[in-house]
């Protein structure tokens, strides 16, 4: 059956459209995306502005019309961290609705860090024993730990890259003292959440960092470009990461630009989105992550999937 699988994040609305089946892997036929930054186009009662939401509706239309385009039987449509911290969210969801005649479902945070952690555990399998997941999205930071499908632990904090950016840096390059102050508050956010962690218990046997932030860091500290396929194995070291801010936090956006494995439209928040990935990997004691190429999409499909969903049309339908 192919699925379209529509996800409006913090930084861009991405559609997949992938043929699934029970027992299979989900295979992508076509990936589209457009680039948005709603986590910026918030005000200052923390609404999306309504030059946000217009243009939300625009792409959801577009991603609606290209997944009939593409013959998808079923259409999973879902948001995060943008539109679910939004003091607005509701009213944006009905106007998308009203609009485009597509119902948003907005994952919780805990939901969001389970469905991740699901696509790491199938993508590393039994055999991997206890893993830690870490995902920085544009929105939040999703932290999750467990030994099975399901993890012991899943926690979701707004310590999202362009989240950050957004509210903390207003120069570029950022200034040094921002970034110390940033560093502080970040350490904050994280004390609680990795004490919770610690009295889980158990060695963590593999480390996993899932999303564009951490592909994007373990490229620019000399892991395998994407082009070298899924199967390559990539790492990312709390040294390495420790050196890279040294080094990128004193380059304007547009130089960042141009290194290896950033994009114009990330380059301007790969800095927080390193900070916080330093942070995260030492109040876990955390020295190395992986890099799993599959995330919160893939954790979509297969849980839907696992659902065994029979086959028909409605655009609507719950991830």
């Amino acid at each position: 059956m192919r699925l379209g699988v529509l996800d409006v994040g913090s930084n861009t609305v991405h559609l997949v459209a992938v043929d699934a089946k029970a027992g299979g892997r989900p295979t992508p036929m076509s990936d589209w995306k457009q680039p948005l930054r709603l986590v910026e186009l918030l005000d200052k009662d923390g609404n999306i502005e309504d030059k946000g939401v217009d243009k939300l509706i625009d792409a959801v239309e577009e991603a609606g019309d290209l997944a009939n385009n593409l013959k998808c039987e079923q259409f999973l449509a879902f948001a995060t961290s943008a539109v679910r911290s939004a003091t607005n969210s509701d009213d944006v969801l009905k106007r998308v609705e009203k609009k485009t005649g597509v119902r948003l479902r907005v994952l919780t945070g805990e939901e969001e860090a389970k469905l991740t952690f699901l696509a790491a555990r199938r993508w590393y399998g039994w055999s991997a024993g206890r893993i830690t997941n870490l995902d920085i999205g544009g929105g939040s930071l999703e932290m999750s730990t467990g030994t099975e499908e399901l993890p012991d632990l899943a926690v979701s904090l707004d310590l999202g890259a362009g989240r950050l950016t957004h509210e903390w840096f207003d120069t570029d390059p950022p200034e040094r003292k921002k970034i110390n102050l940033l560093r502080d508050f970040i350490d904050a956010e994280l004390a609680g959440p990795a004490e919770q962690f610690k009295a889980i218990g158990g060695d963590t046997a593999l480390a996993v960092g899932t999303s564009k932030t951490f592909r994007s860091l373990a490229r620019l500290t000399g892991a395998a470009p994407s082009s070298a396929g899924p199967y390559v194995k990539r790492t990312l070291t709390a040294p390495g990461l420790r050196q890279l801010i040294a080094f990128i936090s004193r380059m304007t956006a547009a130089d960042r630009a141009e290194l290896e494995g950033i994009n114009s439209d990330r380059s301007h928040q790969i800095v927080a989105g390193a900070l916080v990935a330093e942070a995260a990997m030492r109040a876990l004691n955390i020295d190395k992550l992986e890099i799993c190429p599959w995330a919160l999409r893939e954790g979509v499909v297969l849980k839907w999937i696992d659902q065994d969903h029979g086959q028909g049309d409605n655009k609507g339908d719950d991830a």
